[in-house]
């Protein structure tokens, strides 16, 4: 398992004046997010290249905006964590191997399949992003509550 605990990541030097606790509570959030945020657009992306049936064309440009909103999100998460003194984790690797997400049926093909599945992906997505806005109050780090609140 690729897991990696936010004890063993390697923190820079930062100029930043968080005390390392929460910049440690912080990076480890922001990274269970990015992983998340990636398949997420992926699962967009899959759902953006497979949908047939009627409604093609509205359905397919509307994934193609979404999957480019979630990617900007995975940014904001990585660059975040990068501010903190942390490191981004978004390989392939460590994203399969943390992100919360359902994975993508593959197979699918009709619209509503499709629809449902990226709903139940971005509820899940958004489910847990609203928690994570909390736990980063809680943590006393309102930078990262504010950027999980702009996602949200």
């Amino acid at each position: 398992m690729v897991k990696t605990p936010a004890s063993s990541q390697h923190f820079l030097k930062t100029h930043n004046t968080l005390k390392e606790e929460i910049r440690l509570k912080s990076a480890a959030l922001l990274n269970t997010h990015l992983a998340a945020a990636i398949d997420l657009h992926a699962q967009v992306k899959q759902a953006h290249w497979n949908v047939r049936g009627a409604g093609f064309m509205a359905i397919h440009l509307l994934f193609d905006t979404v999957s480019g909103e979630v990617e900007e999100w995975s940014d904001m998460l990585a660059e975040r964590a990068g501010q903190l003194g942390g490191t981004a984790q978004g390989t392939v690797q460590v994203v399969a191997a943390n992100s919360f997400l359902v994975p993508y049926p593959l197979g699918l093909a009709p619209v509503k399949e499709h629809v449902f599945a990226i709903a139940s992906a971005l509820a899940a997505f958004g489910q847990s992003t609203r928690k994570a806005i909390d736990t980063s109050d809680d943590n006393k780090d309102m930078l990262t509550a504010d950027l999980f609140t702009e996602i949200s």
